[in-house]
């Protein structure tokens, strides 16, 4: 599959909370370094995410923003 997103992270699955419908799921994309994503329950089974696997974090979004 090809994506037009840049922002592509490699990370491991650290947990899953999983929800009725939606899930919550923490990636390590760097020692120390974590990215958690709001997925729904359905996909989480149809990826087979869970702790432990290896992912790659996909980012495209039309605003971030930052707070220092």
């Amino acid at each position: 599959m090809t994506l037009s997103a840049r922002n592509l992270l490699k990370g491991t699955v650290k947990e899953v909370k999983k929800g009725q419908v939606m899930a919550e799921a923490t990636i390590e994309v760097a020692p120390g370094v974590v990215i958690t994503s709001a997925i729904t329950t359905n996909s989480v089974e149809k990826l087979g995410i869970a702790k432990g696997k290896e992912v790659t974090v996909v980012i495209k979004a039309t605003s971030v923003m930052l707070d220092a």
